[in-house]
């Protein structure tokens, strides 16, 4: 219509020029359009002869005077939707202009552009985009077409924060340029030459919008061949693999393109190789025509279908990738017919898949190419190995076991790279292998790995057959693995990693290219207390090596043997004992401690040289060893070690490295003998070392008691000395108890000394450094006598003189006694002391913990602090010292840094108890301060465990709980609200629960003292706080698949269960315990029930509830008949619960068991099928199941009859009930109470046996289509009616593991037998019977049938709710007036129906079901829409069109536009003022929910199989996406269509009644 009113108008206007300049001013948006129009008529005519020029001067006053400003300020603010319809206006109008005006008008407009964006654009460079795209198609001179290209080509690679303009450019200005013959090699020259390709989403925008002209339908352009260019390709393929979707469907745009092209011309042609490989990356022939075609459409198929994300509908179409692989790989040749890298694209989406199932199915179907696939060697492979796949493995949760797999077992991951690595090594050409290993192994240090995927790695190296490849740079590759990546690792995976990395060393190393002190340097990163520790099998197999291979190391730079190629192990030693203890003249006198580092390598070394002489002789038969060897490698040690007592002047770094060693040899332990008189090396080691023992211990007292310890870094030093005391005295009590005199001589003057030492008293205001590391050194000598007679009472040292001297000490010292900062004087101190002394802190802390050990052996060997000391009257009054003590631990507790209040902790352990009862608030202050200390250290692994059990062991300790317990007061209040604090730490650290229940437990059940008091005394703590073993009983959180593998929360359980089958019934307070624990897990159960009316299988709530039923069950047998009378009724309101089928077995369990014993009990049982329907509808099956197990019940009934007539009435009535699942259960129970009639031959029921029978036996006959038969089937063969004995199946393993695997519930809820004799804290008493279950029982498998009650579906419940609403048809149009010509067009029609003026488009050219089509359709015509653009309007005579439409067809306007014209219609409505509104999934999406639609607004509607293409995505104006909640990623294009046209509409009512 606007068409004819242009040509209407021109037709009645005589000048155009003048009816231009009239429209021009003022340029509203309305004036604007319309010169666009006029313009566009103007230049689709030819002009008359004398009206040409004028036209021409006229169309160049309003380009340049009118619509090239209006440009600038258009789109810039298109917030306003006036200016942006001026803007597109005046963009339409300017193309028209040019077209009138030819190539000066596009000169003038291209001269002005580049001016602008040279100047630095700014504002105006959108302005100036938009004045080229209208210049581009007409310019002429090649100067300035290739300063255009240059300019367009700079905006694309431009880096900056928006996206907009160089979208722009590669959108609209490149196509206009590839128009244009002269510039389009410019564009390609420029986007993938010698200067260098844009990132991938750039170039990709640009190449999908220069499609038409690169990749022409039909015939070959004149342009540029995009097939024959290796870098298209390549950028095609980076492309594919983008973690952006919209890159990645802009290359599969441009493949498709490429492939249609080549297909449909049937060509012959050969992309150049690119680079050093020689095979091409796409190649075309006629003769291979549907062969390639097959092989790309299953490729393409492949890639589309990984977009989806979804494995269930990927997994099909994985076997998909085999064929790939046949079609790529040429049988004849054994070369690539196709390019890997094709191949590598696919896993490599695969790999970067947010769907880590995906991910995990991609890397498991790459690594089993190479055991099912020959496929030649490329070395794109190997990069791809060693990069994407490498990224891939990584992740830890790819490593997770499959269901079944018994935990430790490896997972199929680590299973299947253990084969691909050792298989792909056999296949690498011999001069690839050490290359590619070498970067494999540098690639483990190149990030910050996890444990796990390590761990695997390590493992998949050392399974790669034993080959030569690795040589000095691999062994510093596999060292740096060690050093840098496992730091922070847990201990178990970091210790198993670090076996398989000494195993691939020994496997992989070629020992020629590999000297020994390299080999020496990379066993030192393996750490002995967590892998290669002496007497293991790693390392036997080490020596065994290192024998094989001495002779043919290579000869190290250093090496002192010229005369010889290659020194023997031994000889290596030797020298390297030799050189350790040489001391440089510089260095004599340094006073900080020499690293640990030489001193463990030479201390491992002499080991491993021992060991392996001791297998060279055993091998050659000798029983007499001489250990010629290793004495040698002894003696440079030994004589040092001779000298130090006498010889006061060797140089205190030669001291300090032979005592280093001396302490690594000292601290070897034997693994295999436990008899270290077993062991001939060590037993020859030590019996070596006991010569010298007089002369150390002569040393460490001089050094420990004069002041030749003066300095902060002697500090160190006195460390040392004080780690060798235990180990020398170890070293006599194994040895030679002759020594023994020597030592307690030792200690006693040590004892003395330091007491001497630190009783002096510093008259000096400002103390001296000598002086104070004086004290701190004695007090630590102090300390390690007190440790040392703690932990070796057999050296009876606590018989010293001394120590009663030590005790008096300590008991009158001040505690907390802090060292005042000593005067510093700068000239006696080097620089780096200075350093050193900075960290006083650290010193004080020390000197106070000492202190609080010294305290702690007092205290735990003399625990009154009284010994008839008649010359103190302070040490007479126990209680007020042990206060005054217990203030000093509290100041201790904020004074030491948490990781040092261990020693506070144990002896607050002695103190509370004593004084709870006559100082609670101090008490209740100890307790919140060790708490605040416990919660600190909740993070640090090391230092938790020991904190927490002294923590524990004082607040539970047993007369602290019993005092607090009788006081009642604010203590006995403050350890239960620690008891739930530590439940709750429990939730995030696994094993804090058990620390403080394996304690509780034992102290109650198995007191320390043997007094019938004190046991009663105990065991009424656990009344007094149950709580501790009701939450244990049910304790354990839900955790997801990638967390559990780490926790196990079952001991918890384990102890409480075991302390529960402990308890005697016939001890009153056990009875008592038991019954009140009875009754809060019912009402626990009753308060989760009334929390959640229904809850899901394995929630937590689930889980809760499993729990208390399985440990009422334990506790039922020991409980008696009144107890049971009273509390039963709560067991049967359970059963009438909304319950999982777990927790019905337990209540049926608990019921039948209960009746067994008290069959007196029946009556009650009876009254539960009193209730109404409602109320037991989903309860019922529960009480028919008991039923089923009748015959047990009556078992101890010497009165069966009446009962079995109850029973029957009972089971009747329920036998005709509607719904199926009920009547199943009463069958079954019918079937089980007749059965014991027949036997017992009641004779009452005679009349009805005609009638059950043939019930039971139609029921057994049943045949039909359903399947009812099926179920009677499987509900007779479910193991709780089939197979399942409440008595001889009644035992821990049929409770705690059988039943919940039957009852599938999840497995992490599956406690094994193992556990409960793995827990050995608490052990089950000798005569135990109730532990393993029957064998028919434990072999079952879970059944198909679940049990299921009446109304337990949602379904069924929703099914009998009364609808008040009814459907009601709305006819939007009733008040308007009819047509009855229903012949008229379409348009005419829907105006003459009085519809809404909608004003949005929706456009379904790209869809090509009719179902969709018709379904669009119907929401069109009911939400108003102007009109539906199709693409065929043959689509509406289709039925399944008409089928869906309804004829909606006749009242909705259809407009056909082809996809290939969709292009210049969309420009075309946007020239309209339309915003062109795609629905696409893109990284700049709106969400649906916060978009507003403008009130001219053109719906672009996706294809159903690949959505929008690439080269229509850069004309949307936005795109918006609808926001998804569930796993499939993807909606049906009609829903989609439908949601969006809601949306607009509703927006626009809103609007409306605004």
């Amino acid at each position: 219509m606007e068409v004819v009113l242009a040509d209407a108008l021109l037709a009645r206007c005589g000048d155009p020029c003048a009816l231009l300049r009239a429209v021009c001013a003022p340029l509203c948006a309305e004036r604007a359009e319309a010169l666009r129009l006029l313009l566009q008529r103007l230049a689709a005519v030819e002009p008359q002869a004398g009206e040409a020029e004028a036209l021409r001067r006229a169309a160049w006053e309003v380009a340049l005077e009118r619509c090239r400003p209006l440009l600038c300020g258009g789109e810039a603010a298109a917030g306003c939707g006036e200016r942006l319809r001026v803007a597109r206006a005046a963009r339409g109008a300017l193309r028209h202009c040019v077209q009138l005006c030819g190539a000066p008008l596009a000169a003038r407009l291209a001269c002005d552009a580049l001016s602008e964006l040279a100047a630095g654009g700014g504002a105006g460079a959108e302005a100036a985009v938009e004045a080229l795209v209208a210049a581009a198609p007409r310019l002429e001179e090649p100067a300035l077409v290739a300063r255009c290209v240059a300019a367009a080509l700079a905006l694309v690679r431009e880096e900056g924060e928006g996206e907009a303009i160089p979208a722009l450019v590669a959108g609209r200005l490149l196509p206009a340029l590839g128009g244009n013959g002269a510039a389009l090699r410019y564009v390609w020259e420029g986007l993938l030459g010698a200067g260098g390709t844009p990132r991938a989403g750039r170039a990709l925008l640009a190449l999908s919008a220069l499609a038409d002209a690169l990749l022409p339908r039909g015939r070959p352009g004149p342009g540029p061949d995009a097939r024959l260019c290796p870098q298209f390709w390549r950028v095609v393929q980076e492309g594919l693999t983008e973690r952006d979707g919209l890159c990645r469907k802009r290359a599969r745009y441009l493949l498709k393109r490429a492939l249609d092209l080549s297909g449909g011309e049937r060509a012959e042609l050969r992309c150049p190789a690119d680079g050093g490989d020689d095979s091409s990356l796409f190649w075309w022939s006629a003769e291979e025509n549907e062969k390639l075609l097959q092989f790309w459409e299953t490729y393409i198929l492949v890639m589309e279908t990984l977009e989806g994300n979804q494995i269930h509908v990927i997994k099909p179409v994985l076997p998909k990738l085999n064929s790939l692989f046949e079609h790529a790989v040429s049988g004849e040749g054994g070369c690539w017919l196709f390019h890997p890298s094709w191949h590598m694209c696919i896993y490599k989406r695969m790999f970067e898949s947010e769907n880590k199932t995906l991910t995990k199915e991609g890397i498991l179907h790459f690594l089993e190419l190479y055991e099912t696939k020959h496929l030649p060697s490329s070395l794109g492979f190997s990069e791809f190995v060693i990069g994407p796949l490498m990224d891939a493995l990584s992740e830890s949760s790819l490593y997770s076991r499959t269901p079944g797999q018994l935990m430790g077992a490896c997972p199929p991951l680590g299973m299947r790279l253990q084969k691909f690595l050792a298989t792909y090594m056999m296949l690498l050409p011999e001069e690839e292998k050490g290359s590619f290993l070498l970067k494999f192994i540098q690639k483990m240090t190149s990030r910050h790995w996890c444990a796990v995927p390590i761990l695997f790695l390590s493992m998949a190296l050392a399974y790669i057959p034993e080959c030569k490849i690795l040589g000095t740079e691999g062994l510093h590759a596999l060292r740096d693995v060690l050093q840098c990546t496992m730091i922070t690792h847990q201990i178990l995976l970091r210790g198993a990693a670090q076996c398989y990395l000494l195993q691939t060393a020994m496997h992989l190393t070629d020992v020629d290219k590999v000297s020994l002190p390299e080999v020496s340097s990379f066993l030192l990163s393996l750490r002995p207390e967590e892998s290669l520790r002496r007497d293991t099998m790693l390392w036997m197999e080490l020596c065994s090596w290192l024998q094989a291979n001495e002779r043919c190391f290579r000869k190290s730079v250093t090496s002192d043997f010229e005369h010889q190629e290659t020194p023997s192990l031994c000889q290596y030693v030797c020298s390297l004992v030799g050189e350790y203890l040489k001391t440089p003249v510089s260095e004599r006198e340094n006073c900080f401690m020499p690293d640990w580092f030489e001193a463990k390598l030479v201390a491992t070394m002499i080991l491993l040289a021992a060991d392996v002489e001791q297998m060279r002789n055993k091998h050659s038969g000798k029983s007499n060893i001489e250990w010629i060897e290793l004495e040698a490698f002894l003696n440079p040690l030994l004589d040092v070690l001779m000298k130090l007592g006498s010889n006061a002047y060797i140089p205190t770094l030669k001291t300090d490295k032979s005592l280093q060693l001396l302490l690594k040899l000292l601290q070897t332990r034997s693994l295999k003998c436990s008899n270290t008189q077993d062991d001939g090396v060590l037993c020859f080691i030590w019996k070596s070392l006991m010569t010298p023992v007089e002369s150390i211990l002569e040393f460490l007292l001089r050094r420990l008691t004069t002041n030749e310890l003066s300095t902060v870094g002697d500090l160190d030093r006195c460390d040392l000395y004080l780690a060798l005391i235990p180990e020398i005295v170890n070293l006599c009590l194994q040895v030679s108890w002759k020594k023994v005199p020597y030592i307690k001589s030792f200690i006693l003057s040590l004892t003395n000394a330091s007491i001497r030492n630190l009783q002096e008293r510093n008259c000096k205001e400002e103390p001296k450094l000598q002086e104070q590391i004086k004290k701190v050194a004695s007090m630590a000598s102090l300390t390690a006598v007190c440790e040392l007679m703690d932990r070796k009472p057999e050296a009876h040292l606590d018989s010293l003189p001394s120590v009663d001297a030590l005790k008096r000490f300590i008991s009158f010292s001040q505690f907390n006694d802090v060292l005042k900062k000593p005067s510093y004087i700068g000239e006696e101190s080097s620089l780096s002391e200075e350093t050193t002394f900075q960290g006083w802190g650290k010193i004080v802390a020390r000197y106070v913990r000492d202190q609080w050990i010294c305290l702690r052996f007092v205290l735990s060997s003399f625990p009154t602090l009284a010994q008839e000391h008649e010359e103190t009257s302070e040490m007479l009054y126990t209680v007020e010292r042990s206060g005054k003590i217990l203030q000093s631990a509290l100041e201790a507790l904020t004074i030491l840094p948490s990781d040092q209040v261990l020693p506070v902790f144990d002896c607050m352990k002695v103190l509370v108890p004593k004084l709870l009862d006559s100082s609670e608030a101090l008490c209740i202050e100890a307790f919140d301060l060790g708490w605040k200390i416990i919660s600190s250290l909740s993070n640090t692994q090391l230092i938790f465990w020991s904190n927490l059990k002294a923590f524990v062991e004082f607040v539970f300790d047993t007369e602290v709980l019993a005092v607090a317990a009788s006081a009642k007061g604010q203590a006995y209040a403050k350890i239960k609200e620690i008891i739930f604090k530590l439940i709750d730490m429990s939730a995030t650290k696994t094993g804090v629960f058990n620390v403080v229940l394996s304690h509780c437990c034992q102290s109650w059940i198995f007191p320390t003292v043997d007094e019938r008091s004190a046991l009663t005394n105990a065991f009424v703590n656990a009344g007094n706080y149950c709580e501790l073993i009701t939450e244990a009983c049910v304790f354990g959180t839900v955790f997801r698949k990638d967390q559990s593998t780490h926790r196990d929360d079952h001991y918890v359980r384990v102890c409480a269960i075991k302390f529960l089958c402990l308890l005697d019934g016939s001890n009153t307070s056990h009875k008592t315990l038991m019954e009140d624990i009875f009754i809060k897990l019912l009402d626990k159960d009753e308060q989760v029930s009334r929390s959640r009316t229904r809850y899901y299988a394995n929630s937590l709530q689930h889980r809760i509830k499993n729990r208390v039923w399985q440990t009422l069950l334990i506790l039922l047998p020991k409980l008696d008949q009144n107890f049971l009378c009273g509390i039963l009724g709560k067991v049967f309101q359970a059963g009438f619960g909304n319950n999982q089928a777990s927790v019905k077995y337990f209540i049926e369990w608990i019921v039948i068991t209960s009746l067994h014993r008290y069959p007196q009990f029946l009556n009650k049982f009876w009254d539960c099928f009193c209730y109404d329907e409602e109320k037991l509808k989903t309860s019922i099956c529960t009480f028919l199941s008991v039923l089923s197990h009748f015959d047990i019940i009556l078992q101890n009934t010497s009165e069966k009859k009446p009962a079995l007539k109850k029973a029957l009435i009972v089971v009747l009535q329920w036998c005709f009930n509607h719904n199926f699942s009920v009547r199943l259960y009463a069958l079954v129970a019918l079937k089980k109470i007749w059965g014991m009639c027949r036997m017992l031959h009641v004779e009452e029921f005679e009349a009805l046996t005609p009638v059950i029978e043939s019930s039971l036996q139609q029921v057994e006959n049943m045949h039909g289509t359903g399947n009812a038969r099926r179920n009677w089937q499987q509900i007779q063969d479910h193991f709780f009616f089939a197979t399942f004995h409440p008595l001889k199946d009644y035992s821990l393993e049929t409770i705690f593991y059988i039943l919940p695997r039957l009852s599938e519930l999840a497995e992490d809820e599956w406690i094994s037998l193992s556990k409960f004799d793995r827990f050995t804290d608490i052990p089950l008493p000798p005569a135990f019977q109730w532990y393993h279950s029957r064998t028919e029982f434990r072999d079952l498998k879970p059944s198909d049938w679940s049990q299921q009650d009446m109304g337990s579906s949602s379904a069924e419940t929703d099914s009998q709710t009364e609808w008040t609403d009814v459907q009601k048809k709305i006819i939007p149009w009733k008040n308007s007036t009819p047509s009855l010509d229903l012949e008229m067009v379409f348009q005419d029609r829907a105006a003459k129906l009085g519809k809404s003026n909608s004003r949005l488009i929706v456009v379904a050219s790209l869809i090509d079901k009719p179902t969709n089509l018709g379904g669009l359709c119907r929401t069109s015509e009911i939400f108003g829409a102007s009109a539906l653009v199709v693409g065929s309007l043959h689509y509406i005579q289709d039925k399944q069109f008409q089928h869906l439409s309804v004829s909606a067809e006749q009242w909705l306007p259809l407009v056909e536009v082809k996809p290939s014209q969709l292009v210049d219609y969309l420009q075309q409505k946007k020239t309209e003022g339309y915003t062109i509104i795609g629905v696409e999934q893109t990284a700049k999406s709106f969400d649906l929910t916060e978009y507003c639609f403008p009130e001219k607004s053109l719906l672009l509607l996706g294809n159903e199989h690949e959505g929008i293409p690439a080269n229509l995505i850069h004309h949307l104006d936005v795109c918006v996406e609808i926001p998804q909640q569930g796993i499939i990623r993807s909606l049906n294009v009609h829903v989609s269509g439908a949601l969006l046209i809601w949306e607009y509409t509703r927006q626009q009512v809103i609007k409306q009644k605004q």
